[in-house]
């Protein structure tokens, strides 16, 4: 089932499936829960036959993990947990490596770093849901690692992975307009908005949103199936910017900036033999086109708002408004920089170990009680100095891959992909499926399969084991 998915050649129907399925869901979540568990039994098999090619079950990972913040906003719970995203890529990863003797001594090394801190309590408050909040996202990327790097896959199957992952993150689009009622009924402050976040969490909303902008540039960039047709997906990268953009959270929307910057900038400093030698499109053509949506969807939101968006990105709040409060980097982050120096005192004064993982929300002299929303500084903290290893071996891992490769659209796109998934982390820490996701996709190895007399077509690109990779 997943593979008629991937390879069909009516991909709108899918698209319209997967609105649908949004619209459903805000309903009720049974067809949902149907939906997933139908393709996560069905599609298993697929897995299963796929035993010398890690080319399917990467596909399986990323479409069913991607379905997280819609089971959360639908209220699968518990028939599709609330935390699907970690246990959900917990396992699979596992059975990766297992499956496919994966060998990666730092994803090892990631994990190792990270089980002193399981032993450690400094507050004595940390509970089971403390772990599973804090500690099993930075489990999941170690894992990701240690499946996911120099995994081989052809640029067919890469673009799959893109469309895979973003059809879920339609179904978020289309609940929340569902959900979102008339603008004239929406009360806009110089603050997050729930309401048009469906009433969920703001920031894992406009983060799913935002990574849903950058998925679909990318698929728009390189002429990828999504809808079939170009000029649509340019209106659901303009539709998705401005439903991310209307939730007033900034964080999802900066990480579609840094995405798109990044692969941008790979094109720019492509030389004309690579432009001719891997087919790439001339930046030129794509700059302008980008501006102007960005431009236009950022001018749409905020004259939805009577101009409280341009006051919001500009760091305004009511206080700064009413001259109570100066405009500074921590009211700007919304108190990230508090959490981020009270965790840094954590760490000083518990360099070797840490406070122990999940306690440092209780420790802080600072924004006491506040998750953490910065993943380095709660590594730092809970972790000690083998927290900063496993955050410089990370770092290490993502910057040394993208590399290895020729073909200056893939390195781009990989090493944006790992940009946007720390990015996230800075901000949302690892609450969400997000990081480890796109740190999994940024180490993959794409290679172009040489041309050949007969043509492969996309379906079997799944089933045959690619040989001869020219990076």
């Amino acid at each position: 089932m997943l593979k008629s998915i991937a390879n069909s050649e009516y991909p709108l129907l899918w698209i319209i499936f997967h609105i649908a399925l949004g619209v459903i869901s805000a309903i009720s979540p049974i067809p949902l829960i149907v939906w997933f568990y139908s393709i996560a039994v069905i599609s298993f098999f697929g897995v299963i036959k796929s035993s010398d090619n890690p080319s399917y079950l990467i596909l399986y990972t990323v479409y069913l993990i991607s379905f997280e913040l819609l089971a959360r906003m639908a209220g699968t719970s518990p028939f599709i947990p609330y935390e699907l995203g970690k246990y959900l890529l917990f396992l699979l990863m596992v059975f990766g490596i297992i499956m496919f003797e994966s060998k990666s001594w730092i994803g090892f090394l990631l994990l190792i770093c990270l089980i002193p801190g399981l032993m450690i309590d400094s507050s004595g408050k940390v509970e089971w849901l403390d772990i599973v909040f804090n500690v099993v996202g930075p489990i999941n990327v170690a894992l990701v690692v240690w499946f996911f790097y120099k995994k081989k896959i052809s640029v067919s199957v890469f673009s799959k992975v893109f469309l895979l992952a973003t059809l879920p993150l339609i179904s978020v689009l289309s609940y929340t307009f569902y959900r979102l009622p008339d603008f004239d009924d929406i009360d806009f402050e110089l603050g997050a908005n729930s309401v048009t976040s469906a009433g969920f969490g703001s920031n894992q909303v406009s983060t799913a949103l935002g990574l849903g902008a950058f998925l679909v540039f990318v698929i728009w960039l390189n002429k990828w199936k999504l809808t079939g047709y170009r000029w649509l997906d340019a209106i659901i990268f303009l539709v998705f910017t401005v439903q991310g953009l209307l939730t007033f959270s900034r964080g999802g929307m900066f990480g579609t900036v840094v995405g798109v910057v990044v692969v941008l900038f790979f094109l720019a400093r492509s030389s004309q033999n690579e432009i001719k030698r891997f087919k790439l499109p001339k930046v030129g053509k794509f700059v302008v086109p980008t501006i102007v949506f960005v431009v236009t969807a950022f001018y749409i939101a905020n004259e939805i708002t009577d101009g409280l968006l341009l006051l919001r990105y500009q760091g305004e709040t009511a206080g700064t408004l009413a001259g109570s409060k100066e405009i500074d980097l921590n009211t700007y982050t919304t108190g990230r920089v508090d959490i981020f120096l009270g965790d840094l005192e954590l760490w000083y004064d518990n360099l070797l170990f840490g406070v122990g993982a999940g306690a440092s929300r209780y420790l802080r002299d600072t924004m006491v009680e506040v998750a953490a929303h910065i993943e380095l500084s709660r590594l730092l903290a809970e972790h000690g100095v083998l927290g900063l290893i496993n955050f410089l071996l990370l770092m290490y891992v993502g910057l040394n891959n993208f590399s290895f490769h020729k073909n200056p659209m893939i390195k781009g796109i990989l090493l944006a992909c790992f940009a946007v998934g720390i990015y996230t982390s800075f901000h949302a820490a690892m609450r969400t499926f997000i990081s480890p996701l796109m740190i999994g996709i940024s180490l993959l190895s794409v290679y172009q399969i040489k041309k050949r007399r007969d043509k492969v077509s996309a379906g079997k690109d799944l089933k045959v084991k690619e040989a001869s990779p020219s990076l």
